[in-house]
């Protein structure tokens, strides 16, 4: 199996990269970063791409993936809702369209949060914002697509990019 993981630089996405390579059943991972990570291994290959929002250049790299683990984002900390919708929602959606072009039977994993409002209605911005993000991605042509809401992640010992405050 062969998959893309976003955001291997942040906290969740390590996690998931780590837990990737130690999978024997996962045979190539490529992560998919806006900067350079140290981190060689070699199941591992890198495609530094600055705008999420526009893959055209990285067509051929990007296709032949069974799955892809969607782990960047931002906090909502100090955001206005425009800059927030643009990052959650629009960047995802953008990467998540070509992605399906490219591998129709892949499955598409999105990190969410916890409270994501599926109903796009509720008071706080982040869970609407989270909520419309997952609502559109399950229109997606993908094999299949699926949010996590994680409550709390314990990292694993491995992790490097952890906040202070999670140790």
């Amino acid at each position: 199996m062969k998959i893309i993981i976003t955001g291997a630089t942040g906290m969740i996405g390590e996690g998931v990269l780590l837990a990737s390579l130690d999978r024997p059943d996962i045979t190539a991972v490529l992560m998919v970063n806006r900067r350079a990570s140290p981190l060689m291994h070699p199941k591992l290959s890198e495609l530094i791409v600055k705008d999420f929002t526009d893959l055209a250049a990285h067509s051929d790299q990007l296709t032949g993936y069974d799955g892809c683990f969607y782990c960047a984002g931002i906090s909502s900390l100090g955001m206005d809702e425009d800059n927030y919708n643009r990052i959650t929602f629009y960047t995802t959606m953008m990467f998540a369209k070509d992605l399906a072009c490219l591998n129709p039977d892949m499955v598409f994993f999105y990190l969410s949060g916890v409270y994501a409002d599926s109903s796009e209605n509720g008071k706080i911005m982040w869970a609407r914002i989270k909520g419309k993000t997952e609502n559109a991605l399950n229109g997606l042509q993908f094999k299949a697509a699926f949010s996590f809401r994680p409550g709390f992640i314990i990292p694993m010992k491995a992790q490097k990019n952890v906040r202070d405050s999670v140790t």
